[in-house]
């Protein structure tokens, strides 16, 4: 017979974007469910639950010898998980370092890696075994307490899940990228999370707070310190979401090391941080002096533990150095929680609550797998017991019937038919051993009958209850709890901010700022100026424009709030540290409008430096013509750059001075004619902000107010005129008088003087340097002093030696 040509099958056209759509989709699954993502119940992966399993099967359990890694990696790629050797041997590694898993499940021995990122030994040269905790999660199995699937050829079977009595997802977390989604679960304490799995099977409808009551926070392995964001709310909205992020920190302290010299120990690091990566990120922050006073970082890292020194300067500031430590190292990080996990082989995101009930659900099932096995092997046992009895209590007839028999299929079909026998039981009376009919032996095989069916009867009460079952499930928890539980090391503290504030990285300082009367204002270390004699031209402080002017010039703390008060009566506030320093001290510096918002044409006209804008403390205003107002400094709170209005002011006056005062002070106010007034602080009513001032000191037409300072018992006042005159003049010849005088000379100003330019009050023996700034740009700085103390009427001594035009602008105490 001839045969034809091969009949050609009919093929389906296929859209190729219908074909790449599937492939791709089948592709996502595969990586989601058999690859990335945990399941919920054992909190393992496919590779990680293969490599346990395949360990087991080996015999690996703990106490027994070690074997090489290499032989248990090809035992799990031979009949379990047909991948590459590298991912195996990976996820063996990662479950046997103490760094990445809170509990290891492997037990492993040789080199597996270090926390400094050091690659682990190839597998031919490490073992391993199964670790205590890990026969936790492989308990039962025997016990058909899961289902199994066949392997990829179809050879073996392998578990779908394993038993896990530990609640591994929690404990040891996981991590893992899949097709368009990750999960991130941080670890857990296990004495914890066995007292919430105890409290929600006491209480199955409890919250996720009240779950937060038995579990603080993650409990990485590293250790470290969890900055819960808002106080425990942060972590709430984590926890009841299953995504979030929780900000973690090492665990770094300031000690004094060599001589006295400060250093920052550094003991615990973040979780999945590596310490060699850490070191090396200090090294260049110092370096490239991004922190400022760093000398030396050292490893010192040793068998006891980690420690990692980083030597400051003597004049460091050590909190600012940790505070930028942890802004730009990974000393502080965020670890990304997104509690996603596969439930019923579909990835879901579950709260803690849902984490609590899918284990407790799982041991549920497995527990009550466990109980029908046992149950089932107990019947068949007794039934086989039963059968012996009967041949006990008949032994003479059982044995000549035995005997009588040519073969054992006669002698079992005999007994069967002598007596109420199974197969079975026929069989097991055949085999008996002629041990078993000694007295001793017939008391065992009774007592064993009777136990059995005692413990039938707990089983059949264990199974018809489902009360007992989560009974089982408690008993069984408390049990891993007293076995494996430990200590924390994760420490969970309450932290209101997630970020580290601008002040925390800004180191405390003394600078001095100046303002222009064009509004260019700048800072730049106090150290900057130097002393200089009085008479002196000065140092060049600032470039100023012909038609610009130093107005003022304060010393500060970086920390420190100003208070700038404009001539309209309005104030702004602006931190020191937020006005750009200047390195040059000829610098121009940076326009003011930038930092604050200045109306049009409005003028700041007083600076005062305050650690604080609220309190108990009153803030004393006064303009130009003499009216004042007290106003409780407590109404300033919440004071930012946009300004508030604190005095209404008369059509063409100006305010001029603010001082932070107590209701004891009592205060000084000059004019520019040469004229003071010391009047008592609770003389000066207390107005609201937007109301207006009363009469202080009576000043004439020409005059105005140019200073108000607050009295220092048995200290001087220091005067300067435009033309650079000045003198120091004790407080106690200024005597105190009423509101709305005119005061007394105190200084006699003239053509040759020009007049009065401000005053400022020192204290007696206060360690205070003087800084008169020119309208040029030239800065004296000197001691008090340096100034000759004269009487009210006296004129005083040149203070500053002026270029021609220039002009005496301020006088600032720098303390």
């Amino acid at each position: 017979m001839v045969s034809g040509p091969p009949v050609a099958k009919a093929l389906t056209p296929v859209r190729i974007e219908e074909e790449l759509r599937a492939s791709y989709l089948d592709y996502a699954m595969s990586v989601i469910v058999a690859r990335a993502l945990p399941d919920v119940r054992d909190g393992l992966k496919p590779v990680q639950r293969r490599i346990l399993y395949a360990m087991h099967e080996l015999g690996l359990r703990p106490g027994s010898p070690y074997k090489k890694s290499a032989r248990i990696v090809g035992e799990v790629l031979g009949k379990y998980h047909p991948h590459g050797d590298a991912p195996v041997y990976e996820a063996m590694v990662r479950m046997a370092q103490p760094f990445t898993l809170r509990y290891p499940l492997v037990d492993g021995q040789g080199n597996f890696g270090s926390i400094d990122d050091d690659p682990p030994a190839a597998m031919r040269y490490t073992e391993a075994r199964l670790a205590p905790i890990a026969a936790e999660m492989l308990a039962d199995i025997e016990r058909e307490t899961v289902d199994f699937t066949p392997s990829f050829d179809g050879s073996l079977r392998e578990p779908t899940v394993l038993p896990a009595r530990l609640p591994n997802l929690l404990v040891n977390g996981a991590s893992g990228i899949a097709v368009g989604m990750a999960t991130s679960i941080p670890p857990h304490n296990l004495a914890e999370v066995c007292d919430a799995v105890v409290h929600l099977l006491d209480h199955p409808d409890a919250s996720v707070e009240d779950l937060l009551r038995w579990i603080q926070g993650p409990d990485f392995p590293t250790g470290g310190v969890v900055l819960a964001g808002e106080g425990r709310e942060g972590l709430l909205r984590s926890y009841a979401t299953g995504q979030g992020r929780i900000l973690v920190q090492g665990k770094a302290e300031v000690r004094e090391v060599k001589k006295g010299r400060p250093a920052i120990i550094i003991t615990e690091i973040p979780y999945q941080v590596s310490k060699a990566a850490l070191v090396e990120r200090i090294a260049a922050l110092a370096r490239e002096k991004k922190v400022d006073g760093i000398l030396e970082v050292r490893d010192e890292s040793d068998r006891e533990g980690m420690r990692v020194v980083v030597e400051l300067r003597r004049d460091a500031q050590a909190e600012v150095v940790l505070n930028n430590l942890f802004k730009h190292t990974p000393l502080q990080c965020a670890f990304p929680v997104n509690m996603l996990a596969l439930v019923d082989g579909q990835p879901r995101v579950l709260s803690l609550k849902d984490l609590l009930v899918a284990y407790i659900g799982h041991r549920r099932e497995v527990i009550t797998r466990r109980a029908r096995y046992d149950l089932r092997q107990a019947k068949e046992r007794a039934h086989i017991l039963e059968g012996l009895r009967i041949a006990l209590g008949a032994l003479d007839e059982v044995v000549a019937i035995i005997r009588s028999s040519p073969d054992a299929d006669t002698a079992r079909q005999r007994l069967m038919e002598r007596f109420p026998l199974t197969p079975g039981q026929a069989q097991a009376i055949l085999e008996m051993q002629l041990r078993r009919l000694t007295a001793m032996d017939r008391r065992k095989l009774e007592e064993e009958y009777q136990a059995l069916r005692t413990e039938m009867e707990r089983l059949e009460a264990l199974l018809a209850d489902p009360l007992q079952v989560l009974e089982e499930v408690r008993r069984e928890t408390l049990e891993m709890r007293k076995a494996y539980g430990d200590a924390r090391r994760t420490r969970v503290v309450a932290a209101e901010g997630k970020e580290l504030s601008r002040e925390a990285l800004v180191p405390h300082a003394r600078v001095v700022v100046t303002l222009s009367a064009n509004g260019y204002v700048k800072r730049i270390p106090l150290s900057t100026y130097h002393r200089q004699h009085r008479a002196g031209k000065g140092a060049r402080g600032t470039l100023v424009r012909e038609d610009d002017a130093i107005r003022h010039l304060i010393g500060a703390d970086t920390h420190d709030t100003l208070l700038l008060f404009s001539d309209r009566g309005r104030v702004y506030a602006l931190k020191v540290y937020d006005i750009p320093e200047e390195t040059a001290r000829a610098a121009r510096g940076t326009p003011l409008a930038n930092l604050v918002a200045l109306g049009p044409r409005e003028a700041v006209t007083s600076v005062q430096a305050v650690s604080g804008v609220t309190g108990d403390a009153f803030l004393l205003l006064c303009t130009r013509r003499g009216e004042v107002k007290r106003l409780p400094l407590s109404t300033l709170a919440g004071l930012r750059a946009g300004g508030l209005v604190t005095m209404d002011l008369e059509e063409g006056d100006e305010l001029v001075a603010a001082q932070v005062v107590g209701k004891e002070d009592e205060v000084l106010l000059v004019s520019q004619e040469g004229r003071a007034l010391r009047l008592r602080v609770e003389e000066i009513p207390v107005r609201s902000r937007p109301a207006g001032g009363v009469r202080g000191m009576r000043v004439g037409d020409g005059d105005g107010v140019v200073a108000l300072e607050v009295v220092a018992p048995g200290g001087e006042v220091v005067v300067v005129t435009a033309h650079g005159f000045g003198k120091r003049t004790p407080l106690e010849e200024f005597r105190t008088i009423g509101r709305g005088a005119q005061g007394v000379m105190v200084f006699p100003v003239g053509e040759k003087t020009g007049p009065l330019v401000t005053a400022r009050v020192i204290p007696s023996r206060a360690e205070v340097d003087l800084v008169v700034v020119s309208a040029r740009g030239a800065v004296l700085r000197m001691t008090p002093e340096e100034i000759p103390l004269h009487h009210r009427q006296s004129r005083g001594a040149r203070v500053i030696a002026l270029e021609e035009g220039d002009r005496v602008a301020s006088l600032a105490a720098i303390w």
